[in-house]
């Protein structure tokens, strides 16, 4: 069961009435055709991170999830002047049923990420493992390491005890990537998610409630679905 924060229904239903107030019908089109940019490239991202031989504890604790944040790039001057940001999507998983959810479009973006090694761009997926790191994502803002507790998470097949709620994976020019995104800000994408279904929507009519769909996605969902250890 999710356990929600007081205020997430009315913040979020905010969110999804603010993205269709400020969509005209072409810049809707533009950004529905954009989410799709991002949900294809996130199925590429996840690949990619299933065939790493670095991401054997990703892999193994996949069937812990709670979600996946997936952000196909996340570089320097996203979001932040002289910060780093990106765009990226959540799926949400049924803790009962295994079921992946739809797609959330999501911006993040702070001052301070840290990429460890050379290079502007990286694919990072944040693997979410508690029902506090799910429910933080269904509000109007979620900061990494206040709202949840975020670490690196493990090279190779790893030791590490799963304790923390979200752990940070990233890639950069095909190899592993050490990453520092503690205190970074994620946000609703409240007109990319109006957009790509074609109504206003929450987060929490998406990965809760179940009540949107785009078969656009199915590709990507199916991917996901079939990495997952069933256990």
């Amino acid at each position: 069961m999710i356990f929600l924060r007081a205020h997430s229904l009315r913040s979020s239903l905010w969110l999804a009435f603010v993205g269709l107030a400020s969509l005209a019908p072409d810049g809707r089109a533009d950004e529905a055709a954009a989410a799709q940019t991002v949900v294809e490239n996130a199925n590429q991202t996840f690949t990619h991170f299933i065939m790493d031989p670095d991401m054997v504890w990703f892999r193994d604790n996949l069937d812990k999830a709670r979600g996946l944040l997936i952000v196909p790039k996340l570089g320097r001057g996203g979001f932040i002047i002289g910060g780093s940001g990106g765009r990226g999507l959540l799926l949400g998983r049924d803790s009962q049923t295994g079921r992946w959810s739809q797609p959330v479009f999501y911006t993040i973006g702070s001052a301070s990420i840290g990429l460890q090694i050379g290079g502007e761009l990286s694919e990072v997926i944040l693997l979410i493992l508690s029902n506090k790191g799910l429910d933080a994502m269904l509000s109007t803002k979620a900061q990494l390491g206040a709202d949840m507790s975020v670490a690196a998470g493990p090279v190779g097949t790893g030791t590490r005890v799963a304790t923390a709620d979200v752990f940070s994976f990233a890639r950069s020019k095909g190899a592993f990537a050490g990453l520092t995104v503690e205190g970074s800000i994620i946000t609703p994408d409240g007109a990319r998610n109006t957009a790509y279904y074609g109504k206003a929507v929450s987060p929490l009519d998406i990965l809760i409630r179940h009540s949107a769909s785009n078969p656009r996605a199915d590709e990507l969902i199916k991917n996901v679905t079939e990495h997952t250890p069933k256990r």
